[in-house]
C-alpha cells in the first residue's frame, strides 16, 4: 500500500493559502519569504522528502499554478521525471504539461483510494490545499510535513476542513524548531 504524505507551509492559525507570492490570491502572500531570517536548516525538510518522493499529487489549480514553472526550475529538477497524479473532474488530457513525466488525472476520492492500494512509494501532495482537506477528512492522507510559520493570516484556505467528523488521532513523527521561529512537524495518521 502506498502512503499519501501531505507537504506544506502553514500559517500559525493553519492558513496555507498563498504562502509564496503576491499573485497567489492573498493579501499577505509571499508569508514564507517576506519578513522572516532565512534559516537553511529549517528548510531541510524539502530536501529529505527527496528521497522518500515515488510520485506526486495536485489539485487542478496547483497543478495550472506549479506545471508551467517547476519543470524548468532548478530547484525542482528532482521532481521533473517523477509520476504526477491531477485530481480533477474538468482537466482534459490535452491539457497536461509535456515534458514533466508521466501524468495521470484522477476523476474521484475513490480512483486516489485504488492509487494508495497500488504498489509502489509515497505520494506527496504539494500545495492543493482543498485536494488536501478533502482526503484529510476523507481518510487518505497518511502523513503531514509541515513547516509552520510565525504569522497569522486571519483569513485564506485551510488544510484542514471544519466539517462535524470522526476525530483523528496523530502520532508526532519529528519535530524542530529554529532560531527564526519555525517550527518543523512531522505526524503520522493513526488509521
Amino acid at each position: 500500500m502506498r502512503r499519501l504524505v501531505y507537504t506544506g507551509f502553514m500559517s500559525l492559525d493553519g492558513v496555507v493559502d498563498s504562502p509564496g507570492g503576491p499573485g497567489e490570491g492573498h493579501r499577505s502572500g509571499g508569508w514564507v519569504v517576506n519578513d522572516l531570517t532565512f534559516v537553511p536548516e529549517a528548510w531541510s525538510l524539502k530536501g529529505e522528502e527527496l528521497a522518500d518522493t515515488t510520485a506526486l499529487m495536485f489539485g487542478r489549480r496547483s497543478y495550472e499554478a506549479f506545471a508551467p514553472v517547476w519543470p524548468g526550475s532548478e530547484d525542482h529538477a528532482d521532481y521533473k521525471e517523477l509520476p504526477k497524479y491531477v485530481v480533477s473532474t474538468t482537466l482534459s488530457d490535452d491539457a497536461l504539461v509535456d515534458g514533466w513525466g508521466p501524468t495521470t488525472i484522477l476523476r474521484s476520492t475513490e480512483d486516489i483510494a485504488a492509487l494508495k492500494q497500488s504498489e509502489g512509494g509515497a505520494i506527496f501532495i504539494h500545495g492543493s490545499a482543498e485536494l488536501a482537506a478533502r482526503l484529510s477528512d476523507a481518510g487518505l492522507i497518511d502523513q503531514y510535513n509541515l513547516l509552520v510559520f510565525p504569522v497569522l493570516l486571519g483569513a485564506g484556505k485551510s488544510l484542514f476542513g471544519r466539517a462535524d467528523r470522526e476525530k483523528q488521532l496523530l502520532t508526532l513523527r519529528e519535530s524542530e524548531s529554529y532560531s527564526n521561529g519555525i517550527l518543523k512537524l512531522v505526524y503520522d495518521v493513526r488509521h
